[in-house]
């Protein structure tokens, strides 16, 4: 497996307030609407249910990330509909006052597509460690 981690992000909630904040995915999809269109136009179509994101693409089609491991200051989304066995993990940790939060993700590609997908992976974990940073 290939893994690739987003840089972190200090968000001003603690990790018991985001472990709340991410109990239920619902919650979150205000967030999301709430964008300029602009924004919502780089994400792409996605949908939030209690316990997984659905991501629809032109590229790929509809994947969903469903929690498959949950606990304090950690979850864990397991694609399904994926073309490869994918995971991404949600990190955060107490920072000052507030909490570090990143992104990591694993993903099943061959090593010869490693140069050729792997910045397009990291920049996805980019994107993933910033939207829950955001959604925070």
């Amino acid at each position: 497996m290939a893994k690739y981690s987003s840089k972190p992000v200090v968000v001003a909630l603690a990790p018991e307030e985001l472990d709340a904040r991410f109990a239920d995915f619902t919650a979150l999809q205000h967030k999301i609407d709430e964008l300029p269109a602009d924004e919502r136009a780089k994400l792409g179509q996605v949908e939030f249910t209690a316990d997984s994101i659905v991501i629809n693409t032109p590229q790929v089609g509809a994947i969903t990330l469903r929690v498959s491991e949950r606990k304090p200051g950690f979850f864990r989304l397991t694609a399904e509909n994926s073309p490869v066995p994918m995971f991404i993990n949600i990190v955060y940790r107490p920072n000052g006052t507030g909490s570090e939060i990143y992104g990591e993700m694993d993903v099943e590609i061959p090593v010869m597509l490693r140069p050729l997908i792997g910045p397009t992976l990291q920049k996805a974990v980019d994107n993933f460690g910033n939207l829950f940073a955001s959604m925070a």
